[in-house]
């Protein structure tokens, strides 16, 4: 027997015999939270913008309104069509022209105005990130408390890949002068609008 083996075979005989039940973290909720707005009041610190539209044409005029020069746009949700669909796409880099990426959050943190997207919201990973600009839809029910309470809504074994995405990017390494889109998208914009089941 290695030594390896009869450190093991020791550690497992002196295992204690009762089962240790895991210390229950506690989630911070607080009672008669409005989640949605303090989502808003965190995100706009990030640098986002949200509105509430009735519908994706009402976020379409709103993008137009914002981004009158959008050529190319790509959309991850069937709710929004974009100019390049990314059902064709065969390598991430076929995203590097993408003016407004549109894509359907999984769910919102109020704590920190942030959104979860995993491999299946986005489809192509790369769209998240070479996009010039997002737009997010978000329902509004799907807004969690605060990272306590995001952790149990994720599901790891639905996907391989997930990330929080807070505000457009944003560095402030050279002499501490803010730039955004430095990394990624120059701007993020939440519309609100309920998810059609």
């Amino acid at each position: 027997m290695s030594s390896l083996e009869e450190l093991l075979a020791a550690i497992r005989q002196n295992l204690p015999a009762q089962k240790v039940d895991y210390p229950e973290i506690p989630t911070y909720e607080k009672q008669g939270a409005n989640l949605k707005d303090k989502f808003i009041v965190n995100l706009g610190l990030s640098g986002g913008e949200s509105y509430d539209v009735g519908s994706i044409d009402e976020a379409k005029e709103i993008m137009q309104q914002k981004l009158p020069d959008t050529r190319v746009t790509c959309s991850a949700t069937s709710e929004w069509e974009g100019s390049k669909s990314i059902h064709d796409i065969a390598h991430p880099r076929e995203l590097e022209d993408v003016d407004l990426g549109i894509i359907r959050a999984e769910f919102g943190v109020a704590e920190m105005g942030m959104i979860w997207l995993t491999e299946n919201s986005l489809q192509v990973n790369s769209l998240g990130f070479l996009s010039q600009h997002l737009a997010i839809l978000l329902d509004p029910d799907l807004i969690t408390e605060n990272m306590h309470t995001a952790y149990r809504k994720i599901d790891f074994q639905a996907s391989t890949y997930g990330c929080f995405v807070m505000g457009p990017s944003a560095t402030a390494d050279i002499g501490a002068y803010l730039v955004r889109g430095a990394q990624g998208a120059r701007s993020l914009t939440v519309f609100f609008l309920k998810q059609q089941v």
